[in-house]
């Protein structure tokens, strides 16, 4: 559920992993297939050169934190500055939560809009959220546990927090009561007082940290690394048509 109207996306599916854009540009849903017995399931979290495929260029992961969080508890709207950024790769690990990516890169065609997704803790999927976006979500039970694996060292100073009850993005949280918040996230700025400070990063200078990872191809340049890469991305994508 978004409020972007007119958009449509694509998946792409390597083994039992498929990966869908969000309606936000940068943002994308991992689902994996769940096999289960008698002794319980498993399921894939990540792979690395599926979301390589989507992106153009090989994510990070640096470091994972984890939350636990009670009924009612609502955290966000949280971003970073670009330069350097920091993407997040957000994973359910237990229990129930409407999971939000908001725009706020100023410039973006879609600046203030939201997509949210539904997760818990059984539903194989976790959400991709590409450096510059800001990202927010909304506890439904109590112990749910959250794991964020970010692309970058966490540095508070570098921190973007926008408030996640700013009437004109409107997050459709659902609660019945108000919801439990941090101190600094119920005293941040709305997007259009952020925006004004210069608080917020630019669609510019994310686009161009993008162009920058997505120069490194096959046939410009690419280190060995990235070769290789591609080239088990395409053994895998053979492999799942044959």
């Amino acid at each position: 559920m978004s409020n972007v109207p007119g958009t449509s996306s694509a998946a792409l599916t390597i083994g039992s992993m498929t990966v869908r854009p969000l309606d936000i540009s940068g943002a994308f849903l991992l689902s994996s297939r769940s096999f289960t017995d008698e002794r319980g399931a498993f399921f894939e979290v990540y792979r690395e050169d599926l979301l390589t495929e989507v992106l153009g260029y090989a994510p990070k992961i640096l470091q994972t934190n984890y939350s636990t969080s009670h009924s009612n508890v609502l955290r966000g709207i949280h971003g970073a500055s670009v330069p350097p950024g920091l993407a997040k790769l957000v994973t359910c690990v237990r229990g129930l939560m409407l999971d939000f990516v908001i725009d706020i890169r100023t410039g973006s065609p879609t600046f203030g809009k939201w997509d949210m997704i539904v997760l818990n803790g059984h539903g194989a999927s976790s959400v991709y959220v590409e450096e510059g976006l800001g990202h927010a979500f909304v506890a439904l039970v109590d112990d749910t546990c959250v794991q964020y694996q970010l692309s970058e060292l966490y540095r508070p100073q570098e921190v973007v927090t926008v408030h996640p009850l700013d009437p004109e993005i409107g997050l459709p949280l659902r609660l019945p009561t108000a919801p439990l918040m941090s101190d600094r996230d119920a005293a941040a700025p709305t997007l259009r007082e952020a925006a004004e400070l210069g608080l917020l990063p630019s669609y510019e200078a994310c686009m161009a940290l993008r162009a920058t990872r997505t120069e490194l191809t096959d046939g410009s340049g690419a280190s060995a690394r990235d070769a290789s890469r591609r080239s088990a991305v395409m053994r895998a994508r053979a492999a799942a048509h044959t």
